[in-house]
């Protein structure tokens, strides 16, 4: 008896292992045929450029450099003017480097990073020089642009012809033309315009060569304000204008955020594309419709991501918030439109009630060419009250931090759950593909179910992801509930097997709560509890189900003066049969002082 009892369970633990095999080598397959396709697209750039910028600049040559400016577009971005004193005393400041240039021109020296080079070949710091208003300063941006033209105004595999940094420094010259050209001589005019013209036909070149990524549209937006701004007859614009429409179509969402899933795309191009619209009015051409459309829908997408305090969320690429940036871009929002609350096409969710927030990232990561930003921070959240954050994710470091950028990018820096330690993204540099693949990343959660409730106790979103099927053969589920009163914010964390295992192993997972540096956190009831008070005195409580609270170092990378420690709420426990921890913050009153 005891045999026959035996047989079968030794034969169902082959038959689990060996689907647990097969499950992980067709993942394994996905991944690589994956790697591989990622590849191909980049070696075959790899190849167009390799064929030299001087082979792809010599197809324009055909074409006839426009002579002279029509107009010039606003530049809506900030201006210091103090910026301009500190380059004309030769402090070149960019990237979070700071060069002295010693009397020398900044284009003669070695770049002390490739994002310093990439800023100072953008030329958007000419807005400083125009800001100051002074003949000094015209002199200044006159005298630096001839250095350029004559130092490295001919396409070469330098960072600052980048496509990304050809496109800004065309955007910048015509902006920022009347400082420039500002008493210049027939001359110097004449040589500008041949380097406006170079720059056009180096970006159609790339185009043509198969640029893609965010560089593909703001190239797109250089060319149609090239056409707009230039006697250069309607063939330019027309062109211009399509390459434009087809690009703001394929990134641009239908709720308005950007295909990268990055908030801060949307900062970067709606300065662009705001005073772009103006320059099609200015021309009398009628803009076309995806630009009006992408405008309309994206100023309410930028919206969703704003805490109480005015800063915007912390997901997929976000940083520290410019505030003056954000407040322009909202003036030219003429019908003040409200947050975007349910933005499915991005995978965001935004909850209100009262004077608390929550915004929930619900997507799976962006098309390969777009992730290489992006986070493995699929159900995370953050929360805030009024102008007070309280829980947020850990945010981005600036770019000389190249291994914190990377740590920030893992799910552990995110408040949502980790099983082991690994992240529910898989990122190139994992593989040594970072060179090729520039951290995009290569398997990820591609099944993300949602359901939002409207409810009289309040709004619930409900997902699940896949993100850790193929390792572990578990589906995430998350439940996060804001109450109408705006003191209570309750959430459930199930891990449940997906539909091809039948059971789970046991691992260690941990449910982690980052808290914002100014808030206070500790341990009460016997570490069952964690209390969390505001500067200001406001007390929130977190419990859980499982009766433990651990309080742990994180660090905030998206304070304006940079990193800052914080702590975070951990919650640990194990795999298993549909694992599940519930947990809560909830607003406690503070004991008021009693008379006598």
């Amino acid at each position: 008896m005891t045999r026959a009892v035996k047989i079968p369970s030794l034969l169902d633990a082959g038959r689990e292992r060996k689907r647990r095999r097969e499950t992980l080598f067709g993942a394994r397959v996905k991944e690589g045929l994956r790697v591989a396709k990622f590849l191909a697209g980049r070696a075959w750039f790899a190849l167009w450029r390799a064929l030299g910028p001087a082979l792809r600049f010599a197809l324009g040559l055909w074409r006839r450099t426009p002579e002279r400016l029509l107009i010039a577009p606003q530049d809506i971005r900030t201006c210091d003017p103090t910026i301009a004193a500190d380059i004309y005393a030769g402090y070149f400041a960019f990237g979070g480097k700071i060069v002295n240039a010693h009397g020398r021109s900044p284009f003669e020296l070695e770049p002390v990073s490739p994002e310093w080079a990439r800023a100072l070949a953008g030329f958007g710091w000419l807005r400083h020089l125009r800001a100051a208003d002074t003949a000094v300063s015209r002199a200044n941006a006159r005298v630096l642009v001839e250095d350029f033209l004559t130092l490295a105004g001919t396409p070469s595999p330098i960072p600052a012809w980048e496509p990304e940094a050809a496109a800004r420094r065309m955007i910048a010259f015509l902006s920022q033309s009347p400082v420039v050209l500002e008493g210049a001589s027939r001359e110097f005019y004449q040589r500008f315009m041949k380097a406006l013209g170079r720059a056009g036909i180096f970006l159609e070149c790339e185009l043509a060569g198969g640029l893609a990524g965010e560089s593909r549209l703001l190239a797109a937006i250089a060319l149609a304000e090239f056409g707009l701004c230039t006697e250069s007859g309607r063939h330019l614009i027309r062109k211009g204008t399509r390459l434009l429409a087809r690009e703001l179509e394929h990134q641009i969402l239908p709720d308005g955020g950007h295909i990268s899933r990055n908030p801060e795309k949307l900062l970067g191009l709606l300065p662009d594309l705001l005073p772009l619209r103006q320059a099609y009015s200015a021309r009398g051409v009628q803009p076309p419709r995806q630009l009006l459309n992408a405008i309309d829908r994206m100023v309410p997408m930028l919206r969703l991501f704003r805490h109480g305090d005015g800063a915007l969320a912390l997901f997929n690429g976000m940083g520290v918030t410019p505030p003056e940036l954000l407040a322009t871009i909202f003036a030219y929002d003429d019908v003040r439109a409200r947050p975007l609350t349910n933005a499915r096409h991005s995978g965001y969710q935004r909850l209100e009630a009262g004077e608390a927030i929550v915004i929930i990232d619900t997507g799976g990561p962006p098309p390969p060419i777009f992730s290489g930003y992006a986070h493995a921070g699929c159900s995370s959240f953050e929360f805030s009250i009024g102008g007070q954050w309280l829980v947020v994710n850990c945010g981005v470091p600036d770019a000389n931090r190249a291994a914190a950028r990377h740590a920030a990018r893992m799910t552990a820096a995110h408040s949502t759950l980790v099983i082991a330690d690994t992240s529910s993204c898989r990122f190139a540099s994992n593989k040594g593909l970072g060179k090729w693949l520039d951290g995009q990343i290569v398997s990820g959660p591609d099944k993300v179910n949602l359901e939002r409730r409207e409810e009289p106790s309040g709004t619930t979103v409900i997902m699940a992801h896949n993100g850790y099927e193929g390792q572990f053969g578990i589906v995430h589920e998350r439940r996060i509930t804001l109450r109408n009163g705006a003191k209570r914010l309750d959430g459930a964390d199930i891990l449940r097997p997906a539909a091809a295992a039948q059971k789970i192993r046991s691992h260690p997972f941990a449910l982690r709560f980052h808290i914002h540096p100014n808030v206070r956190v500790k341990r009460v009831r016997d570490g069952r509890s964690a209390l969390c008070v505001f500067p200001n005195g406001t007390r929130w409580l977190f419990e859980t189900s499982t009766g433990q609270a651990d309080i742990e170092d994180s660090i905030f990378f998206a304070a304006p003066d940079g990193p800052r420690g914080c702590a975070q709420i951990a919650v640990y426990g194990q795999t298993g049969a549909d694992a599940a921890v519930d947990w809560s913050f909830r607003h406690i009153e503070r004991k008021q002082p009693r008379d006598g």
